[in-house]
């Protein structure tokens, strides 16, 4: 089930932000996630976060700032399992078109944004991390 994020998910939320990030981006130092955790916690509940829920366990979850998705997190033991693209699917119906930024070297992350009719917009430079990103862009046909 999909429903909006509330106040008393926020620590399971982080958490999965936090674990996914450090495995996802092995390239950046661990460090910079986590000392970025608790500003990630009070942000969650400035922007719009939808949540996948599987017997009473958040499993996953969306973050959308307006038309930008801050980004698509999945539990490690629940990823390939389709909830990912269940999340995005159901963000796709709420809005025409989304960006969002991928770090180059997450070839999985690109792969799966590719797969669901983003195109790379432009290149850039996390300042943050110094690593190269693109810019992706999705609109409804």
């Amino acid at each position: 089930m999909i429903r909006k994020l509330l106040n008393g998910d926020i620590d399971r939320v982080a958490d999965i932000w936090l674990k996914t990030n450090l495995k996802a981006h092995y390239f950046i130092s661990n460090q910079y996630w986590k000392s970025n955790y608790e500003l990630v916690k009070e942000m969650m509940s400035q922007y719009e976060v939808y949540v996948f829920e599987a017997d009473k366990m958040i499993q996953g979850f969306v973050g959308l700032n307006d038309k930008y998705i801050e980004g698509i997190f999945v539990s490690d033991e629940m990823q390939s399992c389709g909830i990912g693209k269940l999340l995005l699917d159901y963000v796709q119906d709420k809005k025409v078109s989304f960006r969002l930024n991928v770090y180059q070297k997450n070839a999985r992350a690109i792969s799966f944004y590719q797969r669901e009719a983003f195109i790379i917009q432009c290149e850039g430079l996390d300042e943050a991390t110094g690593e190269k990103e693109y810019t992706m862009l999705w609109k409804r046909k």
